[in-house]
């Protein structure tokens, strides 16, 4: 590593050091303090920047190793001694270049939702019965995976079929940088293998879609009372039957959008409105969101598929243990452990291939 480079990561510490002070004075405002979405945004800006700021210092702390091993390697003589220096410095060289390499990424301009919770839709496509079932191990899957990484999940609608499937459901996941880790599996995903109704071992392809939606905060979007037409009913369960004889289900109408919501999965009518009104103001957000790329449609270029729900994103071919990422021509012989929700290979090649993108966007 060069002198320059040296510099160049200590300035770059002594930098970050000083935004993360005034980020600090702006958030103990009272400015910032009666503005909660300000509040929000800072708050987010905070956290990402104290990582940054871990790096950069590991980052300088392995540059004095890379110094110091190599001052030892030119004035020892003692050809055991040189060994160990010529060992230390190779593994401090590795490090350096893997950190310098994360570091650069962090500094490309970030998503401003990757820090946000999320709304996960997924519904059944084509294959009757058994897109419903495939769409109930995608549920699974990504249940795992939260559970795994410490966030909390909560079924906000369900639509069971008679088989245990489900026609839809949607989740909240809430937990940190849960965006940032699962914007890229909305789309199409394909599933190839034996259904459990299949009497003569064919193997059937069927489909579901998964829909990955930042959680809208109140500030958002703004939804007015007169825009809405909220309608109260009793619940049911699979196939239709009824499991509740009070009016506890709640469908809320979007008036201008066309847009409908409905809750259920609660006793109580008060939540079942809270669950569908934050159900609608991401919704709503998601279609502010979808305006704004298409004005910008070149921005699209540059991502890691287009978020498009038609988009065929994935297969997972259970006779070959396989499973295939379309956008990135990954393919793992490890969709066992993927569909119980061991999905950091999966996910870190695409956050990789994003950032990757990103790279060559500012070069060009």
């Amino acid at each position: 590593m060069t002198t320059a480079q040296k510099i160049s990561a200590r300035e770059r510490l002594a930098s970050f050091q000083e935004h993360l002070r005034e980020l600090e004075n702006q958030l103990g405002s009272p400015e910032v303090g009666s503005d909660p979405k300000r509040m929000a945004e800072l708050g987010r800006e905070h956290a990402q920047l104290v990582q940054t700021i871990a790096i950069a210092q590991e980052l300088v702390s392995v540059e004095s190793r890379v110094q110091q091993a190599g001052e030892m390697l030119k004035d020892e003589k003692d050809s055991e001694l040189r060994a160990m220096a010529e060992a230390e410095l190779q593994e401090a060289a590795e490090l350096g270049e893997r950190l310098a390499e994360e570091l650069q990424l962090r500094l490309l301009p970030p998503d401003p939702l990757d820090g946000r919770d999320i709304l996960l839709e997924i519904r059944a496509g084509t294959g009757g019965d058994e897109a419903a079932l495939f769409a109930g191990d995608l549920l699974r899957m990504y249940t795992r995976y939260a559970e795994k990484v410490g966030w909390e999940v909560q079924i906000l609608s369900s639509a069971e079929n008679d088989l245990g499937g489900f026609r839809e459901v949607v989740l909240s996941v809430r937990g940190r940088n849960a965006y940032s880790h699962l914007k890229h599996e909305s789309g199409a995903h394909r599933v190839q293998r034996i259904p459990q109704t299949e009497t003569q071992g064919r193997i059937h392809t069927s489909a579901a879609t998964v829909a990955v939606l930042p959680e809208a905060e109140e500030t958002d979007v703004e939804i007015r009372d007169q825009d809405l037409r909220i309608d109260t009913m009793c619940s049911s369960g699979a196939g239709g039957q009824s499991v509740n004889t009070t009016y506890s289900a709640v469908r809320i109408v979007h008036l201008p959008t066309g847009l409908i919501v409905q809750c259920q999965d609660e006793r109580s009518q008060l939540k079942n409105r809270a669950k569908a009104m934050t159900v609608l103001r991401t919704r709503l957000l998601d279609m502010k969101r979808e305006e704004e790329m298409k004005a910008r449609s070149d921005l699209r270029k540059n991502m890691v598929g287009s978020g498009d729900r038609s988009e065929r994103i994935r297969t997972y071919n259970f006779p070959q243990n396989r499973v295939t990422d379309h956008r990135i021509n990954l393919t793992l012989y490890d969709l066992d452990n993927v569909i119980e929700g061991r999905m950091d290979a999966l996910l870190n090649a695409l956050r990789k291939a994003e950032l990757q993108k990103k790279l060559e966007g500012m070069a060009g």
